[in-house]
């Protein structure tokens, strides 16, 4: 029986073991609640009317949690139904600055930069130039945490950017990263007052939880199922990944991988057990971290 399988992931029973490995560990989209809530406000501002002064979008929540995905997704998704591309995202550089941040945007642009320029004035010109010619809607900052590690005149300067082209170009700035965002943004009410707040929290170990669960078991070639839902496998992946999106996917890959690997037809507790899996929190006092020393 293959009811616990989708249509699509069925064909896959009969390849051989490289192809299933090869599929359970390609990267895949897993919808949940959170995701559809944040694709809907971004829908929203995509289409809004024009304005002096528009909002923007707070994507915040814990490292390996999927806002990555998020945007990435809703993108792509853009892209599938627009003639024009109205939503950039800027992968935002590790650096304090705006010349750090500049560089962000125009490699998020995919425009050229002259090597060893120096020039904010010029870059500044360079951005401004480029926004005009493609008018975006949204620019979606991803690890805009990574901007705010500077003097505190550097990400004034940041912010006061985001204001500006918020003002003469009519963009909703997306900014999506760790709390610390949230912490930066809400540090004066002239910042806080521009940006609704949508948080990315740990899962629960609720019925969503087991509803992602399933949604994962769907996708793997393996014959059997292996209840990834059901209790203790529900409860320990839980426990295991700490309620993070990232970490449940990589338990789940693994374990699936060593039962293709094994040739078996399903995930059972002793794999489980077998990938001695370490959860974030104790990865830093591991025993491996003492061999080093």
């Amino acid at each position: 029986m293959t009811d616990h399988l989708l249509v699509s992931t069925v064909p896959l029973l009969g390849a051989d073991v490289a192809a299933r490995i090869a599929h359970v560990q390609t990267r895949r989209w897993i919808s949940h609640p959170t995701a559809e809530e944040a694709h809907e406000a971004m829908h929203q501002l995509l289409e809004r009317p024009p304005s002096l002064r528009p909002r923007g979008l707070l994507l915040t929540g814990a490292y390996h949690n999927g806002k990555t995905m998020i945007i990435e997704r809703f993108a792509v998704e853009h892209l599938r139904q627009s003639d024009r591309q109205r939503v950039w995202i800027i992968q935002t550089r590790e650096g304090a600055g705006m010349a750090h941040f500049y560089a962000s945007i125009l490699a998020g642009l995919r425009a050229p930069q002259a090597a060893g320029w120096r020039s904010l004035a010029r870059a500044g010109e360079q951005v401004d130039h480029l926004l005009d010619i493609l008018k975006p809607r949204l620019l979606v900052f991803d690890e805009f945490h990574s901007a705010l590690r500077g003097r505190r005149q550097d990400v004034k300067a940041i912010f006061s950017f985001l204001r500006r082209v918020a003002r003469v170009h009519d963009i909703s700035p997306v900014l999506v990263g760790e709390v610390a965002v949230y912490d930066a943004i809400h540090d004066t009410e002239e910042m806080g007052s521009r940006f609704d707040t949508l948080p990315v929290p740990r899962w629960r170990y609720d019925e969503d939880f087991a509803t992602l669960l399933d949604s994962l078991e769907a996708s793997l070639p393996l014959a059997e199922p292996s209840g990834l839902s059901r209790e203790p496998m529900a409860r320990t992946i839980h426990t295991l990944s700490e309620g993070l999106i990232g970490e449940v996917v990589d338990i789940v890959t693994r374990a699936a991988t060593v039962a293709i690997s094994r040739g078996e037809d399903r995930i059972t507790a002793d794999i489980l057990a077998a990938l001695r899996y370490l959860p974030v929190s104790k990865r830093r006092n591991a025993a491996l971290r003492n061999e080093m020393t």
